[in-house]
Formats: C-alpha cells, sequence, structure tokens
C-alpha cells in the first residue's frame, strides 16, 4: 500500500453520508434553542435601544455554526476548506453592549452542541443559563446609577451646591458660557429617591434638571 493510497483511505475517505434525519433534527435543535434565546432577550432586555435584527442575528448565528459543524463533522478534507474560508471573514460592528457578546458566545454554543448531536446537553444549558439570566437581571438592585445635569445662572451656584451638597455627587464635567454653568454629575442612590430633581428645578436661575439612569450603555 503506497503513501497514496493511505491519504486517500484516511481523508479524502473519510466521509460521512449525513441522513435526512440527522440534518434535520441538529437545525431544529439549534432554531428552538436559538427562539429560546430570542424570547430571553426581547423580554428581558436592558438596554437603552433594543435592536430587533441583532436578536434575529442570534438565531440566525445558531443554526448556521450548526450548520457549518455538520459539514466540518463529515469530512476531513471539507472542514480543512471551512476554516480556510471562515478566516477571511472580518466582523467589525461595534457591540457596544458587554452582554451582547455574552448572547453572540451563547448562540454560537448552541451551534455546536446541535451541530455535534448533544441535543440533551444544549437544551439542557440553555434552560439553564435562561434561568440564571432571569434571576440576575430581575433581582432589584438597592442602589441606582444615575447622570444629573444641571443648567443654571451663576448667580444660583451657591443654592444649587446647597441641594448637591448632600448627595453622593461625583462631577464629570463643567462648562460654563456667558454668565451660565452647566453641570453633569454621577450620584447613587437608594431606590427611587428622585425628589432632590423637583427641589434643583424649584431654584431661582436653574433652567434646566436632567436625572438620566446609567447602566452602562452610552458609548461613541
Amino acid at each position: 500500500m503506497t503513501f497514496e493510497d493511505i491519504f486517500k483511505k484516511g481523508f479524502l475517505g473519510n466521509f460521512e453520508e449525513l441522513s435526512l434525519a440527522t440534518i434535520a433534527m441538529a437545525l431544529l435543535s439549534a432554531f428552538l434553542c436559538g427562539m429560546i434565546i430570542y424570547l430571553l432577550y426581547r423580554h428581558f432586555y436592558k438596554g437603552v435601544v433594543y435592536s430587533n435584527n441583532f436578536n434575529i442575528l442570534l438565531v440566525l448565528v445558531s443554526v448556521v455554526t450548526a450548520f457549518i459543524v455538520l459539514t466540518i463533522s463529515s469530512n476531513v478534507v471539507l472542514s480543512l476548506g471551512m476554516v480556510g474560508a471562515l478566516s477571511i471573514v472580518r466582523f467589525r460592528t461595534a457591540v457596544k453592549d458587554p452582554l451582547d457578546v455574552g448572547f453572540l458566545f451563547w448562540a454560537v454554543a448552541i451551534g455546536i452542541t446541535c451541530g455535534a448531536g448533544l441535543y440533551v446537553l444544549s437544551f439542557s444549558a440553555t434552560i439553564l443559563i435562561s434561568i440564571i439570566y432571569i434571576v440576575l437581571v430581575t433581582v432589584k438592585k438597592t442602589t441606582r446609577v444615575y447622570l444629573l445635569i444641571v443648567k443654571f445662572d451663576n448667580e444660583a451656584n451657591e443654592e444649587v451646591q446647597k441641594v448637591l451638597r448632600p448627595l453622593k455627587c461625583v462631577l464629570k464635567n463643567r462648562t460654563g458660557l456667558k454668565g451660565k454653568t452647566e453641570l453633569t454629575m454621577e450620584l447613587r442612590t437608594k431606590g427611587d429617591n428622585t425628589a432632590f430633581v423637583s427641589v434643583l428645578s424649584a431654584i431661582d436661575g436653574v433652567f434646566s434638571a436632567t436625572l438620566v439612569e446609567y447602566t452602562g450603555d452610552f458609548g461613541e
């Protein structure tokens, strides 16, 4: 037996026929697990702007990854070609929310396990991760972080400082222009105690007092 025969027998001849039932089961399982992610992301999203396109992408990633794993597992030569093709793909879309990266990894893991035929593992892990995520996002935080933006006349500076002094504020930005001042403060409060906003707005010389809850989603 020559080296060429060994090579053909070990690699080129290593082709496993995939039955239609196996393909359907893998893709259907990936789709169902992907839909669990879709519903979870949709109903428990805590970011600023919900993106339905990104949510659809999570389902597609699950199914496409399962399809890729099925292809790789059926033939060694095709797997090498698939790796070469995927190596030229570049993803340039910026993901601002770190949780979105976690959801992407989750979708890829579903595709890998379903493509490998580990359906029980895929469904079990998906349900467990879903429960963990729901528990973590629904636990009520005792301390909330806000950004407070106050615009006022310089003459009202003393009165504004009297209100801000008892609060746990950290100055982030101060802008002054023609006798007017704009302050951007980061502050932490327990619960929904935001009565100080009305107090600031009632001060003579204060043009506006805006309070925005900060969740780490703001980016350039």
